[in-house]
């Protein structure tokens, strides 16, 4: 059977002021100094497709509004909430002192595995992720409450950043939605 591709006005889109009213998926992201404004715009992008509670921006990694973020952020960086924060270790200890369970998405000892990993309903998650060439910092690593790992069995074991907080949000959002039903 042909299937027929849907057109924008068909989407059931969300305009900004409902979007801002809408129940938030009880997740923070923390981008640790992210260096390309293409790889943060992607990230708010994906932030507002999961209803993403708040992105934080840390370090060297730019604001909006800029015209590279805004390229591939269609928009997004109006609907996610967002904050900049110069400290990536002092927001991990301030969420951690509010009671937020953060994690390192990173390859580390003792990582769990992102398909092993449960996120605890109705508490809200923070999941830090990295620069594209160092990841996330050593010391924010250490802090955080666990590492979480994708699984990945090629010969590169990397993926982009911006595909990283795709497949990490896009599992936690799936989890987090199957205890709903």
């Amino acid at each position: 059977m042909e299937k027929r591709k849907l057109r924008n006005s068909e989407l059931d889109r969300k305009s900004i002021n409902e979007f801002k009213e809408a129940e938030k998926t009880p997740i923070i992201v923390i981008l640790d100094n992210v260096r390309s404004l293409n790889n943060i715009g992607s990230v708010f992008r994906t932030a507002d497709a999961f209803l993403i509670q708040k992105v934080y921006l840390c370090g060297i990694t730019a604001q909006p509004p800029h015209k590279d973020i805004q390229k591939t952020a269609l928009g997004a960086t109006e609907t996610v909430s967002w904050e900049y924060v110069e400290d990536s270790l002092e927001l991990v200890q301030k969420l951690k002192n509010e009671g937020i369970k953060v994690y390192s998405i990173e390859q580390a000892e003792g990582a769990t595995m992102l398909n092993d990993f449960q996120p605890e309903s109705g508490k809200t998650i923070a999941v830090v992720f990295g620069n594209e060439v160092k990841g996330v910092q050593q010391k924010v690593v250490s802090a955080s409450d666990g590492v979480i790992e994708i699984p990945q069995l090629g010969s590169k074991h990397s993926l982009n950043i911006s595909v990283s907080t795709g497949v990490v949000l896009w599992d936690l959002f799936s989890k987090l939605q199957l205890e709903k039903a």
